[in-house]
């Protein structure tokens, strides 16, 4: 075989691979969810740790998936895949996954913080 047959051969396998183990929508919202379950606790602080996670338990797996549904977008290109974030009407790229990975932007911290003081602030 030629070495222009293997190239092409390696690409598409390449691009096969790719498209297979492209993670799921569902697979990036369990990442986000993750990580914003992760960031609520933080956010809440050290002490009473038990009241923070029954509180959670209570109201915040409901607090997140609303957030979810409402505010995160995850645009599948077949090859790979890029999570969003929508708030005020601006989209941030807090993400992205390829190869069954998913990998989160340290800007979802500084998201995350934002929307947190928006919320406070009223």
């Amino acid at each position: 075989m030629s070495k222009t047959r293997i190239f092409a051969l390696s690409v598409v396998a390449f691009l096969l691979i790719a498209v297979f183990t492209n993670p799921s929508k569902e697979q990036h919202q369990q990442a986000v969810k993750e990580k914003v379950t992760e960031l609520l606790k933080k956010e809440t602080g050290g002490s009473d740790k038990n009241i923070v996670d029954f509180g959670m338990h209570l109201f915040g797996n409901t607090l997140v998936q609303q957030f979810m549904d409402q505010h995160v977008i995850v645009e599948n290109y077949y090859l790979f895949s890029v999570t969003k974030v929508s708030w005020q009407r601006k989209e941030t790229i807090i993400g992205g996954g390829a190869f069954k990975h998913i990998f989160l932007s340290p800007k979802i911290d500084e998201k995350a913080a934002e929307i947190i003081r928006i919320i406070k602030e009223g």
